[in-house]
């Protein structure tokens, strides 16, 4: 069995826990994501987001408990695992702890997938403090 790939990533923003999980949930409103070209609600509790080349992953939420953690499963051709997203509040607004757990699911993919994560984890963060308003 492959190995599993963890990242996790935190930042504090100066907005209370329910502005931030506000912009995180609305699959409605994925445009101010810079790493997405669409995104496309397939069920209550499923969804498929499209990479700027049009490349697909597939998720199904696995926890949503409003506004404290969002959690689901994703799955693509070249990876599958789960995702996991923390909101704290604290005295400067909400701390945010996004976690992803992947497997690989080919050889080469493990050679790639921790850099990866790190580039996208960073990027998502820099869109969400824009989408904030920082």
């Amino acid at each position: 069995m492959a190995e599993k790939i963890v990242s996790a990533m935190e930042a504090v923003v100066p907005q209370p826990p329910e502005t931030v999980w506000a912009v995180v949930t609305d699959l409605d409103r994925w445009q101010w994501r810079s790493d997405l070209k669409g995104l496309e609600r397939t069920g209550p509790d499923t969804f498929i987001e499209y990479d700027k080349s049009g490349f697909a992953t597939h998720f199904t939420v696995a926890c949503r408990r409003e506004p404290v953690e969002w959690a689901f499963d994703l799955e693509n051709a070249n990876m599958a695992g789960q995702w996991t997203g923390a909101f704290q509040a604290v005295p400067e607004g909400t701390k945010v702890t996004f976690t992803e757990s992947l497997t690989p699911k080919k050889w080469w993919v493990k050679f790639l997938i921790k850099s990866y994560l790190k580039k996208q984890q960073a990027r998502y963060f820099a869109d969400l403090k824009r989408a904030l308003g920082e």
